[in-house]
């Protein structure tokens, strides 16, 4: 299940986001979106987790969580 994690802030890294879905379960990969010219995270990203009840646990658990100063929107990616 591929998920989408908003309102990350700005110091946020990959790996941090990572760790923290690992807390849940397998995570098959991890996006930070950054910004082409800077390099900067844009401040979202998507990671994708190969089951879908550990993917529905950490959305559960993690949407709303405070990270880095921001509270963290966490929810199914759409399908595109």
């Amino acid at each position: 299940m591929k998920l989408l994690v908003r309102n990350l802030s700005r110091l946020t890294t990959e790996l941090q986001l990572q760790e923290l879905l690992e807390r849940y379960g397998k995570v098959q990969s991890c996006d930070l979106v950054l910004d082409k010219g800077t390099g900067a995270s844009k401040g979202f990203g998507f990671v994708e987790m190969p089951s879908q009840g550990e993917a529905k646990a950490a959305v559960k658990s993690l949407n709303g969580l405070e990270l880095d100063g921001n509270k963290i929107r966490v929810k199914k990616a759409d399908a595109s």
